[in-house]
């Protein structure tokens, strides 16, 4: 009787899914930072503003001033919270939006679409470059206010812990919102065009470029739907005076419905997300 030996190849283990979603975040980040125009109206955007309205209005003193002309804050402090707030849309709604809508039109999804790689390493993949380049924006937002603009940052311990729950709310939501936003443009052509005034809109009625308060009513409450000015009023609990809190709608930072709004918008995001996302358009 004889013996049939059969050799064998070793299997190696595919990768996990989850571990193929890190391994993207470099390469994700990496085109980032290689793409100019992205880095202008993403990243560095905010820092254009903030130097701007710095430059702009900071001969009209300070905002939010006692009537004997003491307190309140420079305009650079006051404008800081929005700034980073809008750092976190732009990273997240804007950057996605008109990234994946790109890669959709270029036939980069439909390519990936074809490999072991499957929508969620893709998610986790954009998500974590988010994350990174929010971080990294913030961070040095803040370095900037501080030694640039001689901005005094938060030494309170607690007012940290808030920064760190509203940003971690505040890109995760974002980046579920560019995701699903991505599905509106027919073309990469066309993304910047559709979501650029989108996100342009919020930022002026959100309490970012105009101080909240000083806008109409039936404004406030139509910014109030949206995430941006959840985030935003958050940001500004922790960088201003707590008397800066009788200026917002409530007369209160209202952290408790910041956290409930950007929750639902969170959730909300994420499903619209997972049910928009395809490798290739529907009318392809």
């Amino acid at each position: 009787m004889s013996a049939t030996i059969i050799a064998t190849r070793p299997q190696t283990k595919a990768p996990g899914v989850l571990a193929l979603g890190l391994a993207r975040i470099g390469y994700e980040t990496r085109l980032y930072f290689r793409s100019p125009d992205t880095l202008l109206f993403t990243f560095f955007f905010p820092f254009i503003m903030l130097g701007i309205f710095t430059a702009a209005f900071s001969s009209s003193g300070n905002i939010g001033t006692n009537p004997d002309g003491t307190g309140g804050v420079s305009v650079g402090a006051y404008y800081l919270p929005g700034m980073l707030a809008a750092g976190m849309l732009l990273s997240g709604v804007q950057n996605l939006a008109v990234d994946i809508a790109g890669e959709r039109s270029d036939g980069t999804l439909k390519r990936l679409g074809g490999t072991p790689l499957s929508p969620l390493s893709y998610f986790v993949g954009k998500i974590g470059q988010v994350f990174v380049t929010a971080i990294l924006q913030a961070a040095l937002l803040m370095l900037v206010a501080r030694f640039a603009f001689n901005i005094s940052l938060p030494s309170e311990p607690e007012k940290w812990g808030t920064f760190a729950w509203v940003f971690l709310f505040g890109v995760i939501t974002s980046a579920f919102l560019g995701i699903a936003l991505s599905a509106l443009p027919r073309s990469g052509r066309s993304a910047t065009a559709v979501v650029t005034p989108v996100v342009l809109v919020l930022q002026f009625i959100s309490g970012v470029y105009l101080q909240f308060n000083a806008l109409p009513d039936w404004m406030q409450n139509l910014a109030s739907i949206f995430p941006l000015k959840w985030m935003a009023q958050g940001m500004r609990s922790v960088f201003l005076p707590d008397s800066f809190a009788a200026a917002e709608q409530t007369g209160s930072w209202d952290l408790v419905w910041v956290a409930a709004a950007l929750g639902v918008w969170l959730v909300v995001g994420l499903v619209l997300s997972r049910v928009t996302f395809r490798w290739i358009r529907r009318d392809a």
